[in-house]
């Protein structure tokens, strides 16, 4: 039987990389496709093409061949990147999605999986800390707040015209804010819970129990651990559905919380500073109504196991940096 043979794009980066792994273990043939190399560990890929997708003629040599694109690729990072780079942003992740739509519809491949983000919900939705979980049609009327959800929704436009337009069987998903190890930890790109493993690592070192937290710290956000994320996105290329589906936990805490559950997982009774700083949107859950209902599963990796696995893996960056810094 002639191994299925998948395009990754995105697969230098943190949830890629992930992919890539598990779609090796699952027997396929996978050609990984990003701008850079992944930072943490050696890739998996059969085949890894160094190419920046924002150039159109690189996605014809990316999906030449393939039976599936799992797109990844996209310029993004934490609130602190996002807020600060939004022509950025928009230019650079629709010049990769137009083409990465396109180069297959070309190349006929198969089936492509589309990742799209929580950031596509409305504002109007989002303004208070004890929100109601968002549902899939929650989208319209729609409101993204910054461009990065913009241009994620209208992505997710594209796919749906593909589908009817050119009969491309796509897939969907939302992502509700994912995290593990092998992640950007530092640098301004990083998201809530590696920069808050990263400051509380820090601090324990240092013997000082004070970080910063932008805002209040009372915003409410939902995290899920980045393996339930890779079982989701291959459940859900695997079954029939295709539209928007949401796939993140549902269980929605404050940042000041994800605080105290790392700082116990560190061992350190964590002392908040509040500083200002980008904060996002006030809250945001996921309703995973549609997701149980569809793939007959739902996220089973509890926040503080994922916290303990990706604290402990940051706090081993902090270390290796500060012995490579002391012979410097």
């Amino acid at each position: 039987m002639t191994a299925r043979r998948a395009l990754v794009t995105g697969a230098g980066g943190f949830i890629g990389h992930h992919l890539v792994n598990r779609l090796k273990d699952d027997g396929y043939f996978v050609r990984g496709v990003d701008i850079k190399l992944p930072q943490f560990q050696d890739t998996r890929a059969d085949e890894f093409l160094q190419l920046d997708l924002r150039v159109w003629e690189n996605n014809l040599t990316a999906a030449d061949g393939m039976d599936e694109v799992w797109a990844l690729a996209a310029d993004m990072g934490g609130m602190g990147f996002i807020s600060a780079h939004h022509a950025e942003i928009l230019h650079n992740n629709a010049l990769i999605n137009l083409h990465t739509l396109e180069a297959a519809r070309q190349k006929g491949v198969g089936k492509l999986l589309y990742t799209s983000s929580a950031c596509i919900y409305p504002e109007y939705l989002q303004e208070g800390t004890d929100v109601a979980p968002l549902k899939e049609a929650d989208a319209y009327p729609a409101q993204p707040q910054d461009a990065y959800g913009w241009e994620k929704l209208v992505t997710e436009r594209l796919c749906m015209h593909y589908r009817q337009d050119y009969g491309m069987d796509t897939r969907i998903v939302r992502f509700h804010n994912i995290f593990g190890p092998l992640g950007t930890w530092d640098g301004g790109r990083e998201k809530a819970p590696a920069a808050l493993c990263r400051k509380i690592a820090v601090a324990k070192r240092a013997a000082n129990s004070e970080i910063e937290i932008w805002g209040d710290g009372e915003q409410t956000r939902s995290f899920c651990y980045i393996d339930d994320c890779i079982t989701g996105l291959v459940l859900l290329m695997q079954s029939a559905w295709q539209e928007p589906i949401n796939l993140g936990q549902d269980r929605m805490i404050s940042i000041n919380e994800l605080a105290d559950i790392i700082g116990g997982i560190a061992g350190l009774e964590v002392a908040k500073k509040h500083v200002v700083g980008p904060e996002g949107v006030r809250g945001r859950n996921s309703d995973n109504t549609l997701l149980r209902e569809v793939l007959n599963w739902e996220p089973k990796i509890s926040l503080e196991e994922g916290l303990g696995r990706t604290y402990e893996w940051i706090e081993q960056q902090v270390l290796s940096t500060e012995k490579v810094m002391s012979y410097t």
